[in-house]
């Protein structure tokens, strides 16, 4: 009796660790193209960033304040 005990917990234990090997494995496939949207995503935003950013530094008022600021610092340490 104590063997066809052992058989069954051998079995169903194999059977548990199965099921859940299958979950991770179908976890891990699922998730596969997450990273990549987040990568397009992020990298698309990093992009409308820099372009925002080029605008506003080469609008005229903006380059108009950098070239006040060069000069001062220039006439302050010459």
């Amino acid at each position: 009796m104590a063997g066809s005990r052992s058989g069954g917990l051998r079995h169903v234990l194999s059977r548990w660790w199965q099921d859940r090997r299958a979950l991770l494995t179908a976890a891990t496939s699922r998730d596969r193209g997450m990273s990549t949207a987040e990568y397009a995503v992020g990298t698309i935003a990093a992009c409308a960033f820099a372009a925002i950013l080029f605008k506003v530094v080469t609008s005229p008022e903006v380059q108009e304040m950098i070239t006040d600021l060069i000069n001062r610092a220039l006439n302050v340490a010459g």
